[in-house]
């Protein structure tokens, strides 16, 4: 019996509700409230800085304005990883959204590395005999905001974010978090050099520096995962072990090998070479690959792509996961 090729087809054209039109309403909806707010605090808190004399809550502020820029990107790119495929992109547009990840990932280092040099700018000034100005009284108050709005945007944006399997939506949400935690540090600086005295004013470009270091360290934690995407990394073991197990439990399938798995943004993508029965008929064959894909699709998502080749069965060894040797 001839080897048969099988591609579950009715999945690869075709996008779940919940992660197709209505999951890219709700990226939208989420991304513009985060769109807003980051636009408000941006700026009260680069006005509070400058009017209260506070290079920390500046930095904070300028933190706050490059989420308006990630927000864009998560905009535009979620889009248009919810493209449908085509013939150019076969297997969707789910990279977009890896790539957007890897795009806010790369600008929160950015950011960050900016911040750290002019901290240590200022620390610098300071050991040289430069006396920093006082900060005022409106630089705290705009601190102690940031960090009760961006903790809210933070579970706001993740739990949409999961709840749709978007990996930009959670980036973002790391991102609204990062500039909490930036506020928190911000914090003890601009309260350290208001009440502490003169000697102590060089608290708030070392808050500035403390700041920077959280964002860097968000932004290469948001960058592993979207480059091990990018370079097709296989599923994690636990996911892996749950494929194996619908696949070996599928009647009809003696054993399997050369399982390849990847993602495609939030899509799985399995490929699996079935063994079956030599004296079996192609269309049953072609039965058991279809409710292979199926159990597949049902437990990993509808948007879930298979394609499974079908082999005859030649009495492989069985290994204890239900494969054989290749």
């Amino acid at each position: 019996m001839p080897d048969h090729v099988h591609i579950n087809g009715d999945y690869h054209d075709s996008k779940p509700p919940q992660i197709g039109d209505e999951g890219l309403r709700v990226a939208r909806h989420v991304t513009w409230v985060g769109f807003v707010w980051n636009a408000l605090l941006g700026t009260a808190k680069v006005v509070g800085g400058i009017v209260g004399n506070s290079g920390a809550v500046v930095a904070d502020g300028i933190h706050s304005f490059s989420d308006f820029i990630t927000d864009v990107i998560v905009l535009v790119m979620v889009t248009i990883s919810h493209r449908k495929a085509n013939s150019r992109y076969e297997y969707g547009h789910g990279k977009y959204e890896t790539f957007a990840s890897m795009l806010i990932a790369v600008l929160l280092v950015i950011v960050g590395i900016g911040i750290l040099v002019d901290g240590i700018h200022k620390v610098i000034l300071t050991v040289h005999g430069e006396e920093l100005p006082r900060p005022g009284m409106i630089a705290l108050v705009m601190c102690v905001a940031s960090i009760v709005v961006k903790e809210w945007l933070y579970h706001y944006t993740r739990r949409a974010g999961e709840r749709i399997h978007s990996g930009a939506l959670v980036a973002n949400a790391w991102h609204h978090r990062s500039d909490s935690f930036s506020s928190v540090a911000t914090v003890a600086g601009v309260a350290g050099a208001m009440w502490l005295g003169s000697q102590f004013r060089v608290l708030d470009p070392i808050a500035a520096m403390v700041v920077s270091v959280f964002i860097i360290i968000v932004g290469i934690k948001m960058a592993i995962p979207a480059v091990r995407e990018l370079l097709e990394e296989a599923l994690p073991a636990d996911m892996l072990s749950g494929i194996r197990k619908v696949i070996a439990a599928t009647p009809g399938v003696d054993t399997y090998h050369h399982l390849r798995t990847r993602r495609n943004g939030s899509t799985i993508i399995i490929d699996v070479h079935l063994k079956v029965n030599p004296m079996l008929t192609v269309s049953r064959a072609h039965a058991i690959a279809t409710d292979v894909e199926r159990k597949l699709c049902e437990t990993f998502g509808p948007s879930t792509i298979v394609t499974s080749h079908i082999e005859p069965y030649r009495g492989e060894r069985i290994l204890p996961d239900g494969s054989c040797a290749d």
